[in-house]
């Protein structure tokens, strides 16, 4: 990318280690700072009756609340669940911070944001919320090609695996 010491550039890169940190940071705390061993099975079980505008205090207003209620009475997919949140966290941030795979990374960070927040349900403040920011944020990250600017892509775009499969390209930038 040309005209990399441009304000454009320098807010691209702020905006990318933003997103990068507020990732891993939640991938951190939950592998070594909480205290314990991450279970996100409290949370699919009581945590995901969601929340409505005008909605009665404990009623169920998360049209996939069972899904995630019988999720978490399955162990075997517990095992899965416990190890992808906080691993794709960590992975999903260094990523972003170091610019490398930017495009595959955003679009595995709108994902995670997306069933974390159909799994909350949260809406009582609208539809605006934490989760569906960060989801959106994680998707214009590879639209902007945020990881040539002052990231590691751009350098993985230049070697000749990279110019011998340009299909690459869809996970750089």
């Amino acid at each position: 990318m040309t005209g990399l010491k441009t304000p454009r550039a320098l807010g691209i890169l702020a905006f990318r280690l933003t997103i990068g940190w507020v990732f891993l940071f939640a991938g951190v705390e939950k592998l070594f700072l909480s205290g314990h061993a991450f279970d996100a099975s409290k949370f699919l079980q009581f945590g995901t009756l969601g929340t409505a505008a005008g909605a009665a205090e404990g009623a169920i207003v998360n049209p996939t609340h069972q899904f995630w209620v019988d999720l978490a009475g399955n162990p075997a997919a517990m095992n899965v669940v416990n190890f992808l949140v906080p691993f794709g966290q960590v992975a999903i941030g260094l990523a972003l911070i170091l610019g490398l795979a930017t495009r595959f990374a955003g679009v595995m960070g709108a994902l995670m944001m997306a069933f974390i927040g159909i799994a909350s349900w949260d809406f009582a403040n609208g539809v605006v919320n934490y989760h569906a920011v960060l989801a959106i944020s994680s998707l214009i990250l590879p639209v902007i090609a945020a990881g040539e600017v002052y990231g590691i892509d751009a350098l993985v775009d230049e070697t000749p695996i990279v110019k011998r499969a340009p299909a690459l390209r869809y996970v750089l930038g």
